[in-house]
């Protein structure tokens, strides 16, 4: 199937039903920032990054970004700079965010719809997501239209 709009794109990428009705609408804005979100941990270099769809299997969220960070700092800016984009999309706020003030392996920002994950090596290795959720597509969120360029520093996500 060939589409010339992003969104036929990515509706046309993800095979799961909904595990409760949802509106396309709510569903694209979803996708759509998890794959900004992906952008954004790409261009501020974390590693093995990856979309989970999960709508077919839990109604408690629709995608989770998993990306890793080779050090806190990094991670610290993956987390700030998604903030800071999300907000101004769409005023998107986040639900809650743990990990942020420690320097544990593990960062999580929750809006709601969207879960970002931001691990060291070493934690993505533990708590293994995407072994856990193996059955969710993954979305090939790199053929999908970018954000645009991150241009400035990010409003910390403090806790």
């Amino acid at each position: 199937m060939t589409s010339s709009r992003p969104t036929d794109t990515i509706a046309a990428q993800s095979s799961g039903g909904s595990a409760t009705p949802r509106s396309a609408q709510l569903y694209q804005t979803s996708l759509s920032n998890a794959v900004i979100a992906a952008h954004i941990a790409d261009q501020l270099r974390g590693q093995n990054i990856v979309v989970l769809d999960l709508t077919g299997i839990t109604s408690i969220v629709d995608f989770f970004i998993i990306a890793t960070g080779t050090s806190g700092r990094q991670m610290h800016a993956i987390a700030d700079e998604v903030n800071r984009k999300l907000k101004h999309e769409d005023g998107n706020r986040r639900v809650s965010i743990e990990g942020y003030r420690t320097e544990g392996n593990w960062i999580l920002v929750d809006y709601g719809d969207v879960v970002l994950h931001v691990f060291t090596p070493e934690g993505r290795q533990l708590y293994n997501l995407e072994q856990l959720w193996a059955d969710a597509p993954r979305i090939d969120w790199k053929s999908l239209a970018p954000p645009t360029r991150v241009q400035s520093a990010a409003e910390p996500v403090q806790g």
